[in-house]
């Protein structure tokens, strides 16, 4: 079996036993649906066997009264079974789907950072929405075709009790329905895979699109994005058509087989009713029992909607796959918040980002990390607060291995403030609370007026009380708001991802004192792309190439062409003001 044939069979396996997962999660409900199946699937077997009896009551000259109620009542047990089994395969696939999107939003969470390299929001999403769906309607689909199978071998049965020839007539014929409906089984899934995929390419594509609107209006390129967008909607027409010529197919199939079998049976039992050996209400019922022994509507339906459901599980249980980063149960050590780098090697998809990576960040330290773009500044402020893991090495905080801490722990020691922060809460208060623990409302207040957030805040409609959604705050006011949050909860350790790029001058300076200042006890790593962060920092370590290329104080390392050079892009209209500034001393 090729390597690829393996990954499918993988694939197909993880798929299979995130259907059963899910088909559990409906609870009860399954059970109902599985009951109200079975009496519907029964009532159907009964009601050729009493159509029958009346006929040839009829034709004896009996009464056909006890005939008459029996079939009102098998007509209102399916009518009532119907409608309890739709409400019951609702109620199954809604707690199937909450159980699935919940699991998969905690895993999507836990997982921090990387599904984001490897998929795009959109299809991420789509699989989140659209795909759980999908698979969380396994339990009825699976349950009906289950059920169907009641009144298909009911019917043989009942076919050998008329005269085992009909039996045997119907019987001939099946081989050729079971060829058709498994290669229908198997073109359909790939179909119904490669159509979900396209389905991920055209979401992934259009919340990129939304994302950079602002851009798009401005570069007037809305109708070459929308072409973009849209771009896969051939590909996605094929698939349908081709699913569409697959149902066709096996339906045409199905009706041609089921004709040429009902033809045969009621051949053979018209002969075996001119030799007296069935009755004329056996010969209805036969033809009946013909067409619930095929099944094929229900077949070819039940077939569909399961190849759906697998084709999305795969899609699924993908991004459930992904190892979460699992914590241990140590507390955090005493000490100051010494961060240490031992051997640390990063790589991000094939790329390797970082490599061979030993450094310490004393206790209480204050260094900035700089580099060129795709230098790996942001990967390592991730390492250093264990957003992810290292593909090599370790990272440390006060000698104890990041992984062995616990969670809560961890998350209270080491806090981050990144350059386009997203508020999560209900008020303002809640978007600087968020975190482990709640801190109260008094070191809320301490804290946003370190990242000069307080003024603005006070001056919403309800203050920090003031619902997110009422709030309106320009990027640097919401970059205010995100250092707030993490001046709140990191204890021990800051790391900041060129958080001054949404900053004005003003607050920046004020920010740098706070840094050196109110927070001078904690240790600082700070990605900075402006000379003047690097120049405020006590230690700067420049990246290249995965590499540190040096470790040392600013005022040393701008003596070097190169590392000038880092800066001009983001400080080309302040450089030769900022490098003045430092020939006068009081950088």
């Amino acid at each position: 079996m090729s390597r690829e044939n393996v990954g499918d069979v993988t694939d197909r396996a993880g798929a299979d036993h995130l259907l059963v997962s899910v088909a559990r999660q409906g609870g009860a409900w399954v059970g109902v649906l599985g009951l109200m199946a079975l009496m519907m699937a029964a009532a159907e077997l009964a009601l050729p066997a009493v159509i029958a009896g009346a006929v040839d009551a009829v034709l004896d000259g009996r009464s056909v009264g006890i005939w008459v109620v029996s079939f009102g009542v098998l007509i209102a047990l399916l009518v009532a079974c119907d409608a309890l089994d739709d409400f019951a395969a609702g109620a199954a696939v809604a707690r199937s789907t909450a159980s699935l999107r919940h699991g998969l939003v905690a895993h999507l969470l836990a997982l921090g950072s990387r599904p984001a390299r490897r998929l795009p929001a959109g299809e991420i999403t789509a699989r989140l929405v659209g795909n759980a769906a999908d698979a969380a309607r396994v339990a009825p689909d699976v349950v009906r075709s289950v059920a169907g199978l009641v009144p298909a071998l009911g019917a043989i049965v009942a076919l050998a009790l008329i005269d085992p020839w009909l039996c045997a007539t119907f019987l001939a014929g099946m081989p050729v329905f079971m060829l058709a409906l498994r290669v229908f089984a198997r073109d359909a899934s790939q179909i119904a895979t490669r159509y979900l995929a396209v389905q991920g390419m055209i979401a992934g594509r259009l919340v990129d699109a939304l994302a950079g609107a602002r851009t798009i209006a401005a570069a007037g390129t809305a109708q070459r994005e929308a072409q973009r967008v849209l771009g896969p909607l051939p590909q996605l027409h094929r698939q349908g058509i081709a699913m569409w010529r697959a149902q066709m197919r096996i339906t045409a199939q199905d009706t041609v087989l089921v004709s040429l079998l009902e033809i045969a049976v009621l051949a053979v039992a018209g002969a075996l009713l001119a030799r007296g050996r069935i009755s004329p209400g056996e010969l209805i019922a036969a033809s009946q029992y013909v067409l619930l022994a095929s099944g094929i509507g229900g077949a070819v339906t039940g077939m569909t909607r399961l190849v759906r459901s697998r084709a999305a599980a795969t899609r699924v249980a993908e991004i459930l796959d992904q190892a979460p980063l699992r914590y241990g149960t140590a507390p955090a050590p005493e000490g100051g918040g010494r961060i240490e780098f031992r051997g640390v090697g990063a790589r991000v998809g094939d790329r390797v980002v970082l490599a061979d990576v030993d450094l310490v960040v004393p206790a209480g330290g204050f260094v900035a990390v700089v580099g060129r773009s795709g230098s790996g500044k942001s990967l390592l402020a991730a390492l250093a607060g264990r957003l992810v893991d290292p593909d090599e090495g370790a990272v440390l905080l006060d000698g104890v291995a990041l992984p062995e801490l616990d969670r809560p722990q961890l998350r209270r020691e080491i806090g981050y403030g990144f350059e386009r922060p997203i508020l999560i809460g209900e008020t303002l208060a809640d978007a600087i609370a968020c975190g482990t623990e709640r801190p109260p409302r008094e070191e809320l207040v301490a804290a946003a007026g370190a990242a000069r957030a307080d003024d603005f805040i006070r001056r919403m409609p309800a203050g920090y009380d003031t619902p997110l959604s009422d709030a309106p705050m320009s990027g640097g006011e919401v970059q205010r708001v995100g250092l707030a949050r993490t001046f709140a909860h990191a204890r021990r350790v800051l790391v900041l991802d060129d958080v001054a790029a949404s900053l004005d001058t003003v607050t920046e300076h004020h920010i740098a004192g706070v840094l050196s200042g109110a927070l001078g006890d904690r240790t600082r790593i700070v990605i900075a792309h402006r000379a003047s962060t690097a120049a405020r920092a006590t230690t700067v370590i420049w990246l290249e190439d995965g590499k540190i290329r040096a470790n040392a104080a600013h005022e040393k390392l701008w003596q070097d062409p190169d590392y000038r050079a880092l800066f001009e892009v983001h400080d080309e209209p302040t450089l030769a003001g900022a490098a003045a500034t430092y020939n006068g001393g009081t950088l």
